[in-house]
């Protein structure tokens, strides 16, 4: 099992990665609409063509991720936000996720990979 974080599934639209080789992925709620958001305004400023987020777009529902949530997700975001240094949530609750499941998280965020990385289970695609 991974978890994918919002970072990873933008790219995976954009580049039309087959994500179907890996078994078991999944991702907080909390994935699609980040997603969705950042396609969104990656149009709206410019940096890509309205045509092309709305093609990624339409591939985000798609795509091989399992929503997954777990009760404790919340409390366990919030505590490694704290730990982390962060003062959002949003990247702990992959984080989190991960941390509860007994899994690596997958991620193409530069900030989010060097801050998490003492945890050991936090990784970029090209290591799997």
């Amino acid at each position: 099992m991974l978890v994918l974080d919002a970072s990873l599934a933008v790219e995976a639209c954009f580049l039309r990665v087959d994500l179907a080789q890996f078994v078991g992925l999944v991702a907080p709620p909390l994935l699609w609409p980040e997603a969705r958001s950042v396609l969104h305004e990656l149009g709206w400023r410019g940096a890509v063509t309205s045509t092309e987020a709305r093609e990624a777009h339409s591939l985000l529902d798609g795509l091989p991720i399992e929503r997954r949530d777990h009760p404790r997700l919340g409390a366990e975001a919030w505590r490694l936000a704290d730990e982390l240094g962060w003062a959002k949530t949003y990247d702990a609750e992959y984080v989190a996720l991960a941390s509860l499941l007994g899994c690596r998280l997958v991620t193409t965020d530069r900030r989010l990979r060097r801050d998490a990385d003492r945890l050991g289970f936090v990784i970029g695609p090209l290591e799997l």
